[in-house]
């Protein structure tokens, strides 16, 4: 290491409070939080929605995670005290921090930063060490290759390697196919594990044009599942991948597939599966959303668990559903690398028995950091690294995303697409990924490319419809909060700037948006043009700077960030709903 790397890595130490350690796996402060007893014949180590972030970071749950209808009440909707009392851990502070919002910044300062793959590539050797590697699996639930600067400037390599490097066993994908489909696979024959999507098909008129298939009697565009044999007993993992993909992102990039949830077609598979290879342990590996996993677990028998991703739930224990075979765990382990899920199997005459669950946050000043892992994460920045630590401005108070509607760190991204680009009203998508800044933090471009990086990043200023604008918020607001988990697609509500409206989640599609007001509190009418700024469109390719730096030039210029007002809706029939708390009505 030479001295420059050497300044970088005390610096990100000093900001996450403790130096990387790499004699011993945990810190004695952790008090045996990583201390797994070991239980039955087969381990299965779960991450999902890692969004490509190599390095340790914040990031804070939701205080709005709001269930409808039938999940109202119901995990994963369950946020704060709530959350906390549910799962009895109303006692323990440093699960308070790990799995809520509740006291969030100043927890953060205690606890440090959380993830970064050097850090969890100590506790994955030390889990799968302490356990038998030989009956272990590490199972990757996709949205792995996205969500940095640096996978997005090399197509998402650097974190196929990291995968490599971690041992990663398995994986389906989301933002995977969100580079071209060459690159897709590409990344795919890179990877030294396996990719499985039983949900992906060729479509019949590409197989007819000689589009590359699994197999071309099925049109299977993946492998659907894989059989591993551990410690004497046999474990399928079946890939379910995200199934509205064409929908949610950009088909151009990815024109001869289709997806879909193919709940009969897993059935089918998973009773094929039973009677060919007859394996000990059946699960499926899913990027569907939680609440889509659920209504899944109740209608497909066979399953033993379903180990899920794509809504980004750090759910601390499994939810047990019964269906016709009798009884399917749904788990759900986070996001951005804060989370490891580990599933422990008892397996007696050719089926599961028993089990044990253990969701482990991820605290970087309790682990080693890994010091292969380390130098590859050094390796990667080190071309970047001017452009990536590059102080932009100063946040004021918390910056964060996750919720169902504007975070802090939303209303910084429409309020500079607003000022930037000289417009009335301003869109931003509802993704749930992003990392969180601290009060009195620097901004770096790091940071706002955490928020912003994606293949489609390019911006647009365009005259729109009032009644277009309602509509639009109609639509995605269906897709959050319809009673059918099928036809949600697991993102948040469009972020929303210049503008203030009422929501009513429970109301029916068309009738839940209603008092569209500009900043000025005058009405927005729905015959009249009005002049919208945004980013990201899917069904077409607008023509704009990227929205990096657009909010980067917004930060330089502004230098200092407090948000005043969040244009978040007035909510009407959400009261005594536990999926959400502390929100500015």
């Amino acid at each position: 290491m030479n001295r420059r790397q050497f300044l970088q890595l005390m610096a990100i130490a000093g900001a996450a409070g403790a130096l990387p350690v790499r004699g011993f796996a945990q810190d004695k402060r952790a008090n045996g939080l990583y201390d797994i007893p070991n239980f039955g014949q087969v381990r299965l180590l779960h991450i999902t929605d890692t969004h490509a972030q190599l390095q340790p970071i914040y990031f804070r749950e939701p205080n709005v995670n709001l269930g409808v209808g039938a999940m109202q009440g119901r995990v994963p909707h369950l946020v704060g005290d709530a959350l906390l009392q549910h799962f009895k851990l109303d006692a323990d502070a440093r699960a308070a921090h790990a799995f809520t919002y509740l006291n969030f910044a100043q927890a953060a300062e205690e606890y440090g930063r959380v993830g970064g793959f050097a850090h969890l590539a100590s506790l994955v050797k030390q889990l799968r060490g302490s356990y038998g590697s030989e009956k272990t699996l590490l199972l990757d639930g996709g949205d792995t290759w996205q969500g940095s600067g640096t996978a997005y400037w090399t197509r998402g390599r650097d974190m196929v390697d990291a995968c490599n490097l971690l041992g990663v066993d398995v994986m389906t994908g989301h933002w995977e196919f969100t580079y071209l489909a060459d690159e897709v696979r590409a990344n795919i024959e890179a990877f030294k594990g396996e990719f499985v999507a039983q949900n992906v098909f060729v479509k019949e008129e590409a197989l007819f044009e000689g589009a590359v298939a699994y197999d071309e009697f099925s049109g299977h565009a993946f492998k659907p599942y894989t059989i591993k044999e551990l410690n004497g007993a046999s474990v399928a993992v079946i890939g379910q991948a995200f199934p509205y993909t064409p929908i949610a992102n950009p088909s151009r990039f990815i024109p001869d597939w289709t997806f879909g949830i193919r709940a009969s077609e897993l059935q089918q598979l998973v009773d094929e599966i039973q009677a060919q290879e007859q394996p000990d342990v059946i699960v499926l590996l899913s990027h569907n959303g939680m609440d889509v996993d659920l209504k899944l677990a109740a209608e497909v028998t066979g399953l033993d668990a379903i180990l899920g991703g794509h809504t980004h739930d750090g759910v601390p224990q499994p939810t047990r559903v019964k269906n016709a075979g009798g009884m399917t765990l749904v788990c759900n382990a986070g996001s951005n690398g804060k989370f490891i899920g580990v599933l422990d199997f008892a397996v007696k005459g050719g089926k599961v028995s028993d089990y044990r669950y253990h969701l482990l946050p991820v605290f970087s000043n309790l682990l080693a950091a890994d010091s292969e892992m380390l130098t590859y994460i050094e390796q990667v920045r080190a071309p970047h690294l001017s452009k990536l630590t590059e102080e932009l401005g100063v946040a004021e108070q918390l910056l964060y995303r996750r919720g169902n509607f504007n975070g802090t760190f939303d209303q910084l991204i429409c309020d500079a697409l607003r000022r930037q680009l000289d417009a009335q009203i301003s869109l931003s998508p509802g993704f749930r990924w992003g990392t969180s800044i601290l009060p009195n933090q620097a901004i770096t471009m790091e940071n706002v490319l955490d928020q912003t990086c994606m293949t489609y990043p390019e911006t647009y200023v365009r005259e729109v419809r009032g009644q277009d604008i309602k509509m639009l918020l109609e639509d995605v607001c269906d897709n959050l909060f319809n009673n059918d988990p099928y036809l949600q697609q697991g993102g948040d509500m469009v972020r929303v700037g210049g503008f203030n409206y009422v929501c009513d989640p429970t109301a029916s599609m068309g009738e839940r948006i209603s008092e569209l007001t500009l900043e000025s509190g005058d009405a927005i009418e729905m015959d009249k043009m009005y002049k919208v700024a945004g980013w990201a469109t899917v069904n077409s390719q607008s023509t704009g700077a990227p929205v990096w730096d657009v909010v980067a030039e917004y930060l330089r210029d502004v230098k200092t960030v407090k948000i005043d007002k969040l244009n978040t809706p007035k909510l009407l029939n959400v009261d005594n709903n536990a999926g959400i708390a502390e929100y500015p009505m």
